[in-house]
């Protein structure tokens, strides 16, 4: 397996983890200017998660990593993104499944779940990679991803 480096993020936290998975999954962008994009075809998604934090839980991890897997693969892997209208919308622009829609709800489908976690850890840094030369990186902004 090729090691991959991501850019970095700064946090003040004591602890950070990183965790890559993929799946695969069909999309369209549902607006006549995404072009050919506009047409369903499918990609599959590398994604590297950053979780922060400074506590450990009772099992002494951050968040178990499988757990983080289960989190995004089950829920959109071999699916077509357009029908999963709780997440994703072709009719609002900020919910289209773009590349920055997709790891924007991500982060927000990830930070819900460390949000129940005893310890508290952040999601600080999505990177959705959609083919071998394009990425899209989501940031949470203090203020109006995070309180």
């Amino acid at each position: 397996m090729l090691q991959q480096f991501y850019p970095q993020v700064e946090h003040p936290y004591r602890y950070e983890l990183n965790k890559d998975l993929q799946f695969a999954a069909a999309h369209r962008i549902p607006h006549a200017a995404a072009g050919v994009c506009e047409r369903l075809h499918g990609h599959t998604y590398f994604v590297n998660l950053t979780i922060a934090g400074d506590e450990l839980d009772e099992t002494g991890f951050l968040v178990d990593f499988k757990s983080l897997k289960t989190l995004v693969h089950d829920l959109w892997d071999h699916r077509t993104l357009n029908d999963d209208t709780q997440h994703f919308s072709n009719e609002d622009p900020e919910r289209f499944p773009t590349t920055e829609v997709v790891a924007r709800t991500i982060w927000e489908h990830v930070q819900r779940y460390l949000d129940g976690r005893p310890n508290h850890p952040k999601c600080v840094q999505v990177i959705v990679r959609e083919t071998p030369t394009s990425y899209v990186i989501f940031r949470p902004k203090p203020g109006r991803d995070l309180p």
